[in-house]
This record gives C-alpha cells, sequence and structure tokens, in this order.
C-alpha cells in the first residue's frame, strides 16, 4: 500500500470514507460542506440494486454507456456481496474503498464532469419556467421529467458515453470491478436521496434551492403584481410538458415508473397555526385549521374510493351546494361553538337548526338534509301509496295512531314521534325535542320499521 494510498485510507476511516468502522444501513450520512458521506449498504443479495426512477436511470445509464461489459459485471458482483465501504459523495467525484474477495482494499474513484456557470443557468431557469419543476424541487422531489427537460435546454443530468472515469489503485485503466461496484452502489444512494446527482454535477442540495428560491422571487417582482395576474388568467397560456405521444414513444427506452405507494392508513394531521405572530386582519387561524383538517379527511376519502375496485364504474358524486357543504363540514368537522356559529352563519341557518341539519346529515347525506328541509304534497297516487304501506306496516291492533299533515308527515297520537315520507318513497323517523322536528333515525322502507329505529329510547312504547 502506498503513502498517498494510506493518507487517503486514513482519512476514509476518519470521515467514513472507508469501510473502517462504517455501520449496516444507509439512512444515515455525514456532510462536510459540499461532501456528503454515506454509511456503507449490507449486501443485496436477491435484490436489485435499484428500486426507484433515479436509481434505475442511472443503473441504465451506466450498462448503456459501458465499454466492458465483464468488468462492470465483476463490478456488479462484488456491491452485491457488500464489498463497497462507506461512499463519500463531492462535486465531480465519489470515493469508497472495495474490497476483493481475498480482502485486498483499493481506493476508486469515479469523475463524472461538473456542469458549467452556463449549464446550471440554464437549469435554474428551465425549472423556475416549470411551476411543477419548482415546486418539487423545493419540497426536496426530483420529478423524473428533470431529465428531458434539462436536456431540452442543453443540460444533460445522468451520465453518457465517456463521462465516467475511473480512478483506482489497482492501476486498471479503464473501468475494473473496483470503480463498477462504487457505479452500481451510487444507483443505491439515488434510491435514497436523487439530489446526490446534482452534488456529483457540481451543486449541494442547499446551494440549488437557494438560487431557485432567489431565481423564483426575482422573476415574480419583474413580471409585478398586476401583470401577472393577468397573464395567469389570459386565454392563451404557455403549456409545458412532455406531449403524451413522445413520453408513450420513449416507455421502452426509460426506465419503468416504481409502483405507487399505498394509500395512507389515515389521514393526515392538519397544521397547528397557533403561533406567537398575530394572524393578518380577517384570518382566523382556527376556522383554517379546521377546514385543512376536512381537507386532509376529503383527499384521504376519495383515494380510498378511487383505488378501490369498480370505481370507475361508480356514478359521480352529488355536488354539494354552499348550505349543505356548511352542514357537511359541521357533521365531519365537529368544530367548537365559536366555528359552529360561523358555519351556522354561513349556511343562512340558525345555530338549533344547524344542530338538527347535523343530525339529519349524519343520518343519510344529502337525502336525510332534504327531508329537513322541505315540505311536499305527494300526489294523489302516491298518497293513496303511503296510506295504503302505512295500513300494511303494523299487525291487527298494533298500528299507532297517525295523524296526517297533508304534507308527507304523520305524527303520532299521544306521541312525540313523526313518519316523513321522502320523494323516493322511504320513511324517516321524527321527534319532537324542545318544541321543534329533529330527525331520530336513517330511512326505512318500512314505516314500522323506521318508527321502530327511533332514537331516544321510547319510540317502541309510543308505538
Amino acid at each position: 500500500m502506498s503513502d498517498d494510498y494510506e493518507a487517503d485510507y486514513a482519512y476514509g476511516a476518519e470521515y467514513g470514507t472507508s469501510d473502517v468502522g462504517a455501520s449496516d444501513g444507509a439512512s444515515r450520512d455525514g456532510r462536510r460542506g459540499a461532501e456528503r458521506v454515506f454509511a456503507a449498504f449490507p449486501p443485496a443479495r436477491g435484490r436489485g440494486f435499484a428500486t426507484s426512477w433515479w436509481g434505475l436511470a442511472w443503473l441504465k445509464a451506466l450498462e448503456d454507456t459501458a465499454l466492458d461489459g465483464q468488468q462492470l459485471k465483476e463490478g456488479r458482483r462484488l456491491a452485491r456481496e457488500g464489498r463497497v465501504g462507506a461512499v463519500s459523495v463531492r462535486p465531480g467525484r465519489i470515493t469508497a474503498v472495495v474490497r476483493d474477495r481475498d480482502g485486498t482494499a483499493y481506493r476508486s474513484d469515479v469523475l463524472l464532469q461538473q456542469l458549467g456557470a452556463g449549464a446550471w443557468d440554464r437549469f435554474l431557469d428551465m425549472a423556475v419556467d416549470r411551476a411543477g419543476h419548482i415546486a418539487a424541487l423545493l419540497d426536496r422531489e426530483m420529478p423524473p421529467h428533470l431529465v428531458e427537460d434539462a436536456a431540452g435546454a442543453g443540460v444533460e443530468l445522468l451520465p453518457g458515453i465517456g463521462d465516467l472515469e475511473p480512478e483506482c489503485t489497482c492501476g486498471t485503466w479503464d473501468h475494473c470491478p473496483h470503480s463498477g461496484a462504487l457505479c452500481y452502489q451510487v444507483a443505491r444512494l439515488l434510491d435514497e436521496d436523487p439530489f446526490v446527482l446534482l452534488l456529483m454535477r457540481g451543486r449541494e442540495e442547499r446551494q440549488l434551492l437557494d438560487e431557485l428560491q432567489g431565481r423564483s422571487a426575482a422573476r415574480a417582482v419583474r413580471a409585478g403584481g398586476d401583470g401577472a395576474r393577468e397573464a395567469a388568467g389570459g386565454a392563451e397560456r404557455e403549456v409545458h410538458g412532455v406531449p403524451a405521444a413522445e413520453a408513450f414513444a420513449a416507455a421502452g427506452i426509460l426506465p419503468p415508473l416504481p409502483t405507487p405507494p399505498p394509500a395512507p392508513a389515515e389521514p393526515g394531521l392538519g397544521p397547528a397555526l397557533d403561533t406567537a405572530t398575530a394572524p393578518a386582519p380577517g384570518v382566523d387561524p382556527a376556522a383554517l385549521e379546521v377546514l385543512a383538517a376536512d381537507s386532509a379527511v376529503r383527499a384521504h376519502r376519495m383515494l380510498l374510493d378511487a383505488l378501490a375496485p369498480g370505481h370507475g364504474g361508480q356514478p359521480l358524486p352529488v355536488e354539494l351546494t354552499p348550505r349543505q357543504d356548511a352542514v357537511r363540514l359541521a357533521a365531519d368537522a365537529r368544530p367548537d361553538p365559536r366555528i359552529g356559529g360561523r358555519l351556522a352563519a354561513g349556511s343562512g341557518r340558525p345555530a338549533a337548526d344547524l344542530d338538527a341539519a347535523v343530525r339529519a346529515w349524519r343520518y343519510g347525506g344529502v337525502a336525510a338534509l332534504a327531508v329537513l328541509d322541505e315540505e311536499w304534497t305527494p300526489d294523489p297516487e302516491d298518497l293513496a301509496r303511503a296510506r295504503a304501506r302505512l295500513g300494511e306496516a303494523w299487525e291487527a291492533g298494533e298500528r299507532p295512531g297517525l295523524r296526517a299533515n297533508g304534507r308527507a308527515r304523520w305524527t303520532v297520537a299521544g306521541a312525540d314521534f313523526q313518519l316523513r315520507l321522502d320523494r323516493n318513497g322511504r320513511w324517516w323517523p321524527y321527534r319532537k325535542q324542545r318544541g321543534r322536528w329533529v330527525p331520530a333515525g336513517p330511512a326505512d322502507d318500512d314505516p314500522a320499521g323506521a318508527l321502530a329505529g327511533a332514537d331516544g329510547g321510547t319510540a317502541d312504547t309510543a308505538v
């Protein structure tokens, strides 16, 4: 082992670029300025080297541009056996200590040309031009279409033929098994964090995000508020993205997209807006928290519905009016009385009426709400069918006394219960509470069943 190599190896042992003392697993990485150091990976027996789009794209670029397939194949075997130590990633260079099967250790470096200032300018301009890219990057995500759009701006992110220049203390002039093993390990790093590729090309993540934010803010200032709004509302807008025909044609040469992740078991938690900073005038943080939490619940429900078998054959959901949606929000979110009062005002109902509407919603949604709010008079044919149904619902001598009011409502004589008929021929139980009729249970095709299922514990007695 040469003096230079001993120094390099000592550096690796201290800072993690050798496999001395490296821990299993790759979730931990060290940072030294523009350098990131990833702990050694365990062996990859029985699994591929990459699962993410970026990891697979790196492998495809590596294998498509390799000059010596046999050396690369041997490197893949070393990487699979876990013989690559911790990996140091710096602009233009990746480094690791790789051990042969006999235990001999070699320092291996792979150099990748950094992008010049002009290329980075084009890349940043491209990202700022596309709202989806800048939003994803600022959220620490790397969308796959970034490669195609960057190439359209003259910036190649993935390596091409001759872009990966190996250096190894084993003395091989081209890719040796050790540098090949290091390249394969990079695919697993990209699984963990695609920003590693941008670091190799010359931009550390924080620097890149700062430049994106600065460039985006400067562009917004130049555009001006009114001009930007007019442009956004114009009839003609510049369309970004990849035409569907091009994406379909490239399907055979691009790595496959990863399997969609499973749906989360429950909705995400809404933000907490109770901070020391006073809200802007007219902004109610508590109301915003309710809306955010409700949005998370609805989004989760929509996702589960979309993933359910047969979803495509289901009818479209009924679009709620603002008055109906206020009731739905009060029923689902169960807000505190102050927010409930705002919902009542927004729905055009007194607070007591909102409580009754919430009960109706929980029993039957839009249909139950219509029964609460609407009064309708059945035509003679519908009324005759309803009377016949009431006459058949009970055994002889068990039918309660029912008083009709002519508007599809029958009140139980001597009891605070009522049956209401909806336009679809279903019966809804109601009971009188503090002088007003409120929903008391779900609908039933059988009026006796509806009345027996009324809450309050006295419906059966009344009958």
